[in-house]
């Protein structure tokens, strides 16, 4: 897997490096490199791109790595509430038993090495799912909300890096999107 240190570069140099992805190393993406993504997205709109079938024919075209729902995994964040320090988000839906997991921003930025709160998922859809945070958030706090899938399937949360990008229970993708969310607390 290629490297990418973001010390010093600018916008234009992160977005090029994830365009430049390959689909594999998309899908080998960590949550350092989704809060990358997630930190280009809220400067460039990079979420809001779309995969073009005619851009796709083209030889120099590259696919955008996004941030989202897909059809089989997917996070409603719209209607979700909060009570104290817990979270409620109506509907989730993950095709394989994972967590739905929370990394705050700090200093305006994401921080995809911390990890703010989690809670388990069993594959299907599941209703008003519960993630509790150790501290009560302040209302528009924001958290990187994404999908995490239980690659070892031992039902712990493995937030265990075993490189310099990837972690043992990895961000879930639908081919370029990573299931996840900017998500400002209620």
């Amino acid at each position: 897997m290629r490297s990418f240190k973001t010390s010093g570069q600018s916008i234009q140099s992160i977005r090029a490096f994830l365009e430049s992805l390959s689909l594999a190393e998309a899908a080998r993406l960590t949550v350092k490199s989704a809060v990358m993504i997630a930190a280009l997205c809220m400067h460039t709109n990079l979420a809001q791109a779309t995969e073009n079938p005619a851009d796709l024919a083209k030889p120099d075209a590259t696919p955008k790595v996004t941030m989202g729902n897909g059809a089989q995994n997917w996070i409603i964040t719209e209607g979700a509430t909060r009570t104290g320090a817990t979270l409620i988000f109506p509907e989730v839906q993950i095709e394989k038993n994972g967590w739905l997991v929370l990394h705050p921003f700090e200093n305006g930025k994401p921080n995809g090495n911390v990890v703010a709160a989690y809670a388990p998922l069993s594959q299907g859809i599941s209703k008003d799912v519960k993630i509790e945070l150790a501290d009560e958030p302040s209302r528009g706090d924001l958290f990187i909300v994404m999908l995490h899938e239980d690659k070892n399937e031992n039902g712990a949360f493995d937030f265990v890096f075993v490189n310099e990008r990837e972690v043992v229970d990895a961000a879930v993708f639908e081919a370029r999107t990573m299931i996840g969310h900017v998500y400002a607390t209620p």
